[in-house]
């Protein structure tokens, strides 16, 4: 029954892909760390923990489970016997600085990662290691959610180049693996941030490698997050049959095989890459599927963080550019109206983009005043961050349209002198 399961605990360790001999690897890691002998848990200990035998695990263990966590035992769902006490994570604690460090800095334009040097860092590596690059990653995407990629490169390289050093100290093969995952997850969110900021050129080459380090893993996710972003550079690029050929490998990675969420991703992709080719019959065939395979997707369950962005939302995004594409800019504009109805509040760039959108088809359909309103959010949704490359090069396809769909060259003017300063400073 629910109330005989710790389910908090539970859902963490699936959020983190993380076995009980590997959480009990990790506490006594942190244990080691903060009192100069391992700890003693054991797989055991934790299958206790999870079925609620063990209500309050003993205070070194609780102390390194926040540690290893970043939650306090209460929030894993432990209930402390008679008065609860709160419990402080470990001060001198190099990876808990860390965390608090980079939420810090998340908050700031830099947003860089802030590694320990090499002398910090024990010479056995664990799954405690990979725990803490993995939050960093999270904490990278999140970040772009907000504000959009560009000035995330230099952090994610840097987050690529730690795990690889890490890797060469593994304990573990399968360590060892998920490091070489983690370095490729970095290495795609670079490539990201050049494609976002519409520096392309050294995109491709960031995707070269994270294709090489999702290989050395074997992880079919980091695969299809790397052709997933092949296929959006190359439809930048205006290469549609390249943006086809990388949507397809996509959809031929083992995840995508087995999730339908993967599987509905890269129809959708495909189905962009179709619409920009003039095939418009190919494209409306990947956009059913895609909507067919997310009706069977379990949304409830955790997602890795590349593409936590993608849901109900995301593909009322990709419809709407599908739809205006193949001209169909009535159903792209009601499109887009549920994506934006959807779309979280933490995705202001996506809801930024999905804007710019949203005006094209208005433009599209002759509604020439509503649509340089709707164009005008754009800068308020984006306001206080730098404008990204994709909006900006999108804007610059609906002030081309306006000019050729206006009655007059007056409206168009008037439009690109009421946004020059906004547009300009982005």
């Amino acid at each position: 029954m629910a109330e005989n399961k710790n389910e908090s605990l539970a859902v963490w360790m699936s959020e983190h892909q993380m076995s009980a001999a590997e959480l009990a690897q990790a506490v006594n890691a942190a244990i080691g760390k903060f009192s100069g002998r391992p700890g003693t848990t054991s797989e055991r200990t934790v299958f206790r923990w999870l079925s609620r035998q063990n209500r309050w695990p003993q205070h070194r263990q609780r102390l390194a489970l926040e540690i290893v966590t970043g939650l306090t035992a209460k929030d894993l769902g432990f209930l402390p016997r008679g008065k609860s006490t709160t419990l402080p994570v470990h001060p001198e604690d190099p990876d808990v600085r860390r965390r608090q460090f980079f939420g810090a800095a998340a908050s700031t334009a830099a947003a860089a990662i802030p590694l320990s040097p090499p002398s910090a860092r024990p010479s056995r590596v664990g799954t405690s290691d990979v725990i803490r690059l993995r939050d960093d990653v999270a904490r990278l995407v999140a970040l772009d959610a907000q504000r959009g990629g560009h000035g995330l490169e230099q952090a994610a390289l840097d987050g690529a180049t730690e795990a690889l050093r890490l890797q060469r100290n593994s304990t573990t093969q399968r360590v060892r693996q998920r490091l070489f995952a983690l370095a490729a997850d970095f290495t795609a969110t670079a490539a990201w941030s050049l494609i976002d900021a519409g520096r392309l050129d050294g995109a491709g080459r960031h995707l070269d490698r994270a294709l090489t380090l999702a290989g050395l893993a074997q992880d079919s996710e980091m695969a299809m997050q790397v052709w997933n972003l092949r296929a959006m550079l190359a439809r930048q690029r205006r290469d549609y049959a390249e943006a086809v050929a990388a949507s397809q490998a996509a959809q031929a990675t083992a995840i995508a095989r087995r999730s339908p969420l993967h599987t509905s991703l890269a129809h959708a992709r495909t189905a962009v890459g179709f619409a920009h080719s003039g095939d418009a019959r190919a494209a409306l065939g990947y956009l059913s599927r895609a909507e067919d395979a997310l009706s069977k997707a379990d949304l409830t369950q955790p997602k890795a963080a590349w593409i936590a962005f993608y849901g109900p939302a995301e593909l009322h995004a990709l419809t709407a550019i599908v739809r205006d594409v193949v001209g169909q800019p009535a159903q792209a504009e009601a499109a887009a109206h549920r994506a934006l109805a959807a779309l979280p509040k933490t995705y202001r760039r996506n809801r930024a983009h999905t804007t710019a959108r949203l005006a094209l088809t208005q433009l599209h359909q002759g509604d020439i005043e509503q649509a340089c309103a709707t164009s005008g959010e754009v800068f308020t949704i984006m306001a206080g961050a730098p404008l990204p490359g994709r909006i900006r090069m999108l804007l610059g396809d609906f002030q081309r349209d306006l000019i050729a769909r206006a009655p007059s060259a007056h409206i168009a003017n008037e439009w690109t002198d009421r946004y020059r300063t906004e547009w300009s400073s982005s």
